[in-house]
């Protein structure tokens, strides 16, 4: 039985800030973050979108084609969680009119929750066929204004249909894994912006790599030149790249050419978007996905990285006639349709959206009609409306 991705939904906030404004606000050379990061544009978002409502916005967009009769489980991913015990799954759950009948839970584990709830899922797939899984990463990645890492914020989400038979990606069997309680990245729960030695977590993300990516190879008796493209956790694009230059280190010019092709396809929505945490590695796929031109039965690489650290290297292969089951034109007027703030600007907007949210506090939205937003607060319990 083959067990895979069968739906991908994606969200992002409608505010950026542009990388070459920031740039010069902040006294620094554009290309430092143009080149030197790998980053365009940085999305932005506002006191009316959390991890919620980018979750409920990325499931909705392909919430027609599921049979609900059918889905079995509900997990949501997430290190910018809204309650220290209530699942964040669960205001998802209520607010598209979910199946009651469903187990659902939220997962942390920095950036690799959403790749434990995908192994999580297709393992619950497996046990119970004929029945689906739902999963979401949704995150808001804060680094605070004028900090080393604040070039690699950014805010939205993924969702996903698991299921067997899948229509995009049927995932292979057998991964590698590596892992080490190391301080890299973290973020303490009286913080509101998280803590990281930049440089060494690069370290740390390319030596897991190392960890996993040649062990998987020789695990599945696979070479560099079986992967019509390897897909990576993007916090920031360069960080990505410098793993990829290890994977194609040593490779004949046309494996180089067609896989650093395929990266950089891959990297065009994290570009736009910037770092989301637990989703960046799948925005990464659907960048590949829909930017690119795969052949049913084209090998694609997963290298999932969290700090703290954990890491995981699997692949899947493309399904036939996958690209009917993709949004590319929706994805792309999404991007382009978002607002353009100034530095002072997005200041403002990310420090109003860092207050404590209020009792008795209502929000409106300037988002386009459909979207759902976080319409504030009522008995401490968050309120969520579709505009």
């Amino acid at each position: 039985m083959e067990i895979g991705i069968d739906q991908i939904g994606f969200f992002t906030p409608n505010k950026f800030v542009d990388m070459v404004d920031l740039a010069h606000a902040r006294g620094e050379d554009p290309n430092k973050f143009l080149i030197g990061i790998g980053q365009d544009r940085m999305a932005v978002a506002d006191q009316t979108q959390d991890a919620v409502s980018m979750g409920i916005n990325a499931t909705a967009e392909y919430l027609d084609q599921v049979d609900l009769d059918q889905l079995g489980l509900l997990i949501f991913a997430t290190e910018s969680g809204i309650d220290q015990s209530k699942s964040a799954s669960l205001f998802v759950k209520e607010a598209l009119g979910l199946p009651a009948q469903i187990r659902t839970f939220e997962i942390k584990e920095a950036c690799f929750a959403l790749t434990a709830s995908l192994q999580v899922a297709r393992d619950y797939v497996r046990a119970h066929p004929h029945h689906s899984a739902m999963i979401i990463g949704s995150d808001i990645a804060r680094y605070g204004l004028s900090t080393p890492g604040e070039v690699t914020q950014g805010a939205g989400a993924i969702s996903m249909l698991i299921k067997e038979d899948p229509a995009i990606i049927a995932l292979e069997d057998g991964h590698t894994s590596y892992s080490e309680n190391i301080n890299d990245f973290w973020r303490p729960n009286n913080f509101q912006t998280a803590l990281v030695d930049g440089h060494y977590s690069r370290d740390v993300y390319l030596d897991f790599f190392r960890h996993t990516f040649a062990p998987y190879l020789e695990e599945k008796g696979l070479e560099v030149k079986d992967f019509a493209g390897i897909c990576y956790h993007l916090p920031y694009t360069k960080m990505g790249f410098k793993a990829h230059s290890i994977a194609i280190d040593g490779q004949d010019e046309a494996v180089k050419q067609r896989l650093g092709d395929n990266f950089q396809l891959s990297a065009k929505y994290s570009r736009e978007v910037g770092n989301i945490y637990t989703a960046s590695l799948y925005m990464s796929v659907l960048s590949l996905l829909e930017n690119g031109d795969l052949q049913a039965g084209d090998r694609v690489g997963f290298f999932s990285y969290g700090s703290g650290a954990m890491a995981e290297f699997f692949s899947g292969k493309i399904v036939d006639g996958y690209e009917r089951r993709l949004r590319p034109a929706m994805h792309k007027r999404m991007l382009q349709e978002r607002i353009r703030l100034g530095v002072g600007q997005y200041e403002e907007t990310f420090t109003e959206a860092m207050q404590t949210l209020l009792e008795n506090v209502e929000f409106t939205s300037d988002a386009n009609r459909g979207t759902w937003y976080l319409a504030g607060q009522k008995g401490y319990v968050r309120q969520y409306r579709q505009k």
